[in-house]
């Protein structure tokens, strides 16, 4: 497993947990990176056969929910041939509305993910399984603290595509 972070923070803290035992949420395999999404190294081309990029912001958000073909071509570029890739992007129109449009992020709804972001994605290199747009209450059981603050607001939202790489 390996973890990729552009914040530093948040690595620091689950790294500490990974020398439990592996019963007490201790892995033995885990690497932690701290790199943006453009700056991945050369070495990780190839290496993955599971992305999950849970709940971005930033220049992430940004970049996954336009479907910036750069991006794209880098975490294409991540997967060995059948690998998945699984997004969500959980939102509050109205909270965030102004750091989306700061952005630059469209409105999220449904005809967008279907005529915009999903072509988008199989244009570099993502057969699509599966999209879109669920309620708090109707998330899938996602294990992270952020997950449970965010599921507790009704008037979240919540955008997953799940992909394999072509």
């Amino acid at each position: 497993m390996i973890g990729i972070d552009a914040n530093i923070r948040p690595l620091a803290k689950i790294s500490e947990k990974i020398y439990r035992r592996t019963g007490k949420g201790g892995a033995t395999n885990a690497l932690f990176l701290q790199a943006t999404v453009e700056e991945l190294p050369d070495e990780l081309s190839n290496a993955a056969d599971e992305v999950h990029i849970q709940f971005p912001w930033g220049s992430l958000l940004r970049a996954v929910a336009t479907g910036e073909e750069v991006i794209l071509k880098g975490l294409r570029r991540l997967c060995r041939s059948e690998a998945r890739l699984e997004l969500l992007i959980g939102f509050d129109s109205e909270q965030d509305s102004s750091e989306l449009a700061r952005l630059g992020v469209p409105e999220l709804a449904a005809s967008y993910l279907r005529d915009t972001l999903v072509p988008a994605y199989q244009a570099n290199g993502f057969e699509i399984e599966d999209y879109g747009m669920l309620a708090p209450s109707k998330w899938p059981q996602i294990e992270s603290s952020w997950a449970t603050k965010l599921r507790r607001r009704s008037t979240r939202k919540l955008i997953y595509l799940r992909a394999n790489a072509a």
